[in-house]
């Protein structure tokens, strides 16, 4: 009688199975191309210092501060925004354990003071934006060393207790000087220093160089506080002293883009410089000259190469002519002879205020337009977990309803990564993986159903998803580091393939 049971339990079982299989369509290899997928930088600055982005205030319990990080990663997802600009030196100070600089107090509320219970934030960043896809870049001001919100007392490992002599202080705030040699290795080895001990994907750098003019009780400018290191160094330099200031920045520039090209070729060096090189270029535009005030020369560092991306911070409106977004980016587009990707910071802050929604979607239109390989940076996520004047609902539900991969930056790497592997398990179930050694940052998946193409992009670390239905067309393509493409592994349903 149990014999006969088993029997029938296991013809049962072996139909099931049979059925099933039946029901399961079968893929075999096909030679279609899938389309591209859409590629643009859609970026954010997570802005540490005074607190702006995160965290919320200083001194929070840590567990508070990683659910905040959580949040804006999170908030980035959601958005299909691909990239996180992360502040992690306000001031010669650090959001990382730093054997250079000490703790920053934006961070525990005490500079030096390490967080209690211990983590590392960028460390515990960094993985979690990979987590979800999302590319990290470290942030950095080389020359700022004190910043006026900072209540602590400054610790004793801060550069201004160390080497008070390669400090200054300009107003309210203190500067490191960018004409002593000291200080230009000083700030290169703390990047460094990051570039080496972290997964990031790129080094940041905004507008601040030399800092910008402060007027004394007279309205009238005050010039930097740098006639020791000009006696040092620049008095017997050929170079009047504005010339010299410029060239101090371009070597430092220089030699930081050719440290991290030697150290992880992969990583991308961005700078965000201001809006405007000089006044007069393109003709119809006015405004703050950058170029003689902040000795920033940033039209060479486009025009050499020196940086992976630019982002100018064109943080005006489409009409006004004297400062045009399209006018300024049409500009800085023909500055590019070496087609470095060319991703302006937009000010998505003034939504809310000054501005409705549609200005901002404009500008990233604009861009999506003047450029082959487009992309923006909001300043900041603030504006963006705010929903302010309903801008984050606006971007979801149109400008970043579906998701984009960060643009290649092909002369970082010529190879393609090798073509992935991939397999239908159970009827419903991809399963990819790598077939080289090469480190993949995202998957591409791509089905096909009904004439439709569908695409979703995946972090490195995944290997398999699940789908409803029978696509036509399954394909998986691997994007490395640089945002180079393997070729496509595709599928196609066996009886789809005549």
């Amino acid at each position: 009688m149990i014999s006969k049971i088993l029997f029938v339990v296991f013809s049962l079982s072996l139909a099931v199975l049979t059925c099933a299989a039946a029901a399961s369509p079968a893929y075999v290899p096909s030679t279609v191309t899938p389309p591209a997928p859409q590629r643009e930088f859609r970026g954010a600055w997570v802005a540490t210092v005074a607190n702006i982005d995160w965290p919320s205030k200083p001194g929070l319990p840590v567990d508070q501060q990683k659910a905040e990080l959580i949040a804006i990663l999170e908030r980035a997802s959601k958005l299909n925004l691909n990239a996180v600009v992360f502040q992690v030196r306000p001031a010669c100070d650090a959001m990382y354990a730093s054997k250079i600089e000490p703790w920053s107090y934006y961070l525990t509320g005490a500079m030096g003071q390490a967080p209690k219970p211990y983590y590392d934030p960028l460390a515990f960043v960094v993985a979690e934006a990979h987590k979800r896809g999302l590319e990290l870049h470290a942030w950095f001001n080389p020359y700022r060393a004190g910043h006026p919100s900072n209540k602590s007392p400054i610790s004793a490992n801060h550069i201004s207790k160390t080497h008070p002599n390669l400090v200054r202080q300009y107003g309210e705030y203190l500067w490191l000087d960018p004409g002593e040699k000291e200080v230009q290795d000083y700030s290169l080895r703390v990047v460094m220093d990051v570039v080496n001990r972290y997964d990031i994907d790129g080094v940041h750098l905004d507008d601040y160089f030399y800092p910008y003019k402060v007027n004394d009780p007279q309205k009238k400018e005050i010039d930097f506080p740098d006639q020791a290191s000009w006696k040092k160094y620049g008095i017997n330099s050929k170079l009047s002293r504005d010339d010299w200031r410029r060239e101090n920045v371009n070597s430092f520039v220089q030699r930081l883009y050719q440290s991290i090209k030697t150290a992880k070729p992969w990583v991308k060096l961005g700078i965000s410089p201001f809006g405007i090189w000089q006044p007069g270029n393109p003709p119809q535009i006015k405004g703050y000259n950058a170029y003689e005030k902040l000795y920033c020369d940033s039209r060479k560092w486009l025009v050499n190469g020196w940086m992976d991306y630019c982002a100018p911070q064109l943080y005006w409106g489409i009409q006004p002519p004297e400062q045009s977004y399209p006018v300024l980016l049409k500009w800085w587009a023909e500055q590019n002879p070496k087609h470095r990707n060319l991703w302006p910071g937009i000010d998505s802050g003034k939504v809310g205020g000054k501005w409705k929604p549609e200005e901002i979607i404009n500008q990233v239109r604009l861009t999506r337009n003047q450029s082959v390989a487009p992309g923006n940076i909001h300043w900041s996520m603030k504006c963006l977990m705010e929903n302010r004047g309903g801008l984050a609902t606006e971007v979801g539900k149109e400008l970043y309803a579906a998701p984009a991969l960060v643009p290649p930056s092909p002369w970082l790497g010529t190879n393609s990564p090798s073509q992935p592997k991939l397999a239908v398990h159970s009827g419903n179930k991809l399963k990819w993986e790598p077939s080289g050694t090469d480190k993949v940052s995202w998957w591409v998946l791509q089905t096909k159903s009904a004439g439709q193409w569908n695409t979703s992009i995946f972090p490195g670390a995944a290997r398999t998803e699940k789908f409803t239905g029978s696509p036509d067309t399954i394909a998986v393509t691997a994007i490395d580091r640089c945002g180079v493409a393997s070729p496509p592994t595709v599928l196609q349903r066996a009886e789809s393939s005549n």
